[in-house]
């Protein structure tokens, strides 16, 4: 059973990580997320689930306004070859949501560490940085150090490298 928003702030807190949760309606897609810009200060996500032809799958982490360039890609993360969208299933498999709520903070329920995380160079130069906490009717917001520390305590050692274009 995958973990609730409310069981990962919970361990967030018991990690003695602050995170500031804000509610909202529903967000599926970045645009509908910059509604709330003013509101939610820091860096904002956009996180793509790819997989690559050996099953091997990515949490790629980058800037809200960043643009991926996913026929070359495979060749920064590391993949076996290019790359696609991970399917539904496999995405509530291991990081527990569904399309629409991709996040950071999924890997939270990949105990296999089936999923590598890659977190974008550009993204990493915020102080505080904000993703949806298991569902995208709220916004996290935590400081990137203490993500970082979060990802190190899930044993999910991310590769931090300049992904976009």
């Amino acid at each position: 059973m995958p973990k609730t928003p409310e069981n990962l702030l919970e361990y967030l807190e018991t990690l003695g990580i602050e995170a500031k949760t804000h509610r909202h309606p529903p967000l599926f897609t970045v645009a509908d997320s910059q509604s709330l810009r003013g509101e939610i200060e820091g860096g904002h996500t956009k996180n793509l689930f790819l997989k690559d032809k050996k099953d091997n799958f990515f949490l790629v982490t980058v800037d809200e306004d960043a643009q991926v360039d996913l026929k070359t890609i495979h060749h920064k993360i590391g993949a076996a070859s290019r790359v696609s969208f991970g399917k539904p299933d496999r995405l509530m498999e291991f990081l527990g949501v569904e399309p629409g709520s991709v996040t950071v903070f999924g890997v939270i329920n990949d105990e296999e560490h089936s999923v590598k995380v890659v977190l974008d160079a550009d993204l990493m130069e915020n102080d505080l940085i904000n993703a949806h906490p298991l569902t995208n009717e709220a916004t996290t917001s935590i400081r990137r150090d203490d993500l970082m520390r979060f990802l190190e305590a899930v044993a999910h050692e991310p590769l931090v490298l300049k992904v976009t274009e």
